[in-house]
């Protein structure tokens, strides 16, 4: 690791300032217990492999051959039980949505740091690093716009940035859709009726997030967005060509090759309780590039606050019955303590 400790904080510009944030946590001593590499999972391996995500054709799902759309939809659960990962190509959403979509996120995050953090644009959603961090090891190089669907719509969210309203509300749209479509395949396969999230993840609960890992001269070991698992049903990601994701797969962090033609979708924590552990949520990371900055946008698949998550294997669940905002709270709560989430294994019976 890059010693911070013996260097002037100033000695690279950054904006947002996440090189002073990160000179600060490292000279403080530690002040609450972080994952050292004892720390991790038995097994764990701190190594760094290639990989290719399993990739899926999604016009599979609408092929007039049953054995065509049963062999795509089989493979979407396998992948979400096998890897808690994969690729969809053939989406439905167009490479020039998602340019025009890149673009106006650009031209976002070029914005002035001062103005960003104090103009009020996207319902006041801009964040930046990790304002709970203690240590270097809890601490993201990042910003991001994290916006709730429903603000989306509003014209008066926007500002002077009218030209991304446009482009925002037909991609929130597009993802929404194809959100809904990966869900209804993932509940059909545990013998529920597809449309069984449609009256709890209504558009009003889901967010979508926009993100920037600036470039990171000074090490490369240092987290765009430290290790963790979402907690929603499922989320839809589309990265621009710099990579730098990795995923946890067989105690191994597996890098994940960008690929500009497919949007990645990865299995949220409340799928995995909801479905007795059938689905997987997998810790995932961004390490930060030495060179090159990172653009990606996320859309998050959430239920309302008191939406009650149950187990679709009633009565032999493994999970006990929670709600969306318990959750929320419990993982903000130990994330503060600790420094880490903990996540689904408080809530086992």
């Amino acid at each position: 690791m890059y010693d911070l400790t013996s260097q002037p904080v100033n000695m690279i510009n950054s904006s947002p300032p996440l090189l002073h944030h990160y000179g600060e946590l490292a000279r403080l001593p530690p002040q609450v217990p972080t994952p050292e590499r004892n720390d991790l999972p038995d097994g764990t391996v701190l190594m760094e492999e290639y990989g290719q995500l399993p990739l899926i054709d999604l016009s599979c799902l609408s092929s007039t051959n049953e054995k065509v759309r049963l062999a795509c939809a089989d493979a979407i659960c396998r992948a979400s039980s096998e890897w808690g990962f994969f690729q969809v190509v053939n989406h439905g959403i167009s490479p020039e949505l998602i340019r025009n979509m890149r673009r106006e996120q650009v031209k976002l995050f070029q914005t002035p740091f001062d103005k960003k953090a104090t103009c009020g644009v996207l319902n006041n959603s801009y964040r930046w690093g990790t304002p709970t961090a203690t240590c270097p090891k809890q601490f993201s190089w990042s910003e991001a716009f994290h916006i709730p669907i429903s603000k989306v719509f509003e014209q008066a969210c926007y500002g002077e940035f009218s030209s991304l309203r446009e482009v925002m509300v037909e991609f929130a749209a597009a993802m929404s859709k194809l959100a809904r479509l990966l869900a209804g395949v993932l509940a059909e396969n545990v013998g529920h009726p597809r449309g069984v999230f449609e009256s709890t993840c209504q558009e009003s609960n889901c967010f979508l997030r926009l993100n920037r890992y600036p470039a990171c001269p000074i090490s490369s070991e240092i987290s765009g967005l430290v290790p963790h698992t979402d907690s929603d049903y499922l989320t839809i990601l589309s990265q621009d060509e710099v990579g730098g994701l990795q995923l946890m797969k067989d105690s191994k962090w597996v890098a994940v090759k960008p690929n500009p033609d497919a949007l990645i979708v990865n299995i949220g924590d409340l799928s995995q309780a909801w479905s007795n552990d059938i689905y997987k949520s997998v810790e995932h990371r961004v390490m930060a590039n030495r060179e090159k900055e990172r653009y990606s946008i996320a859309y998050f698949l959430c239920p309302s606050y008191d939406s009650l998550i149950g187990s679709c294997r009633e009565p032999s669940s493994i999970y006990r019955k929670f709600t969306f905002g318990e959750y929320r709270n419990q993982v903000q709560e130990d994330v503060k303590r600790t420094g880490r989430k903990i996540g689904l294994p408080r809530f086992l019976l």
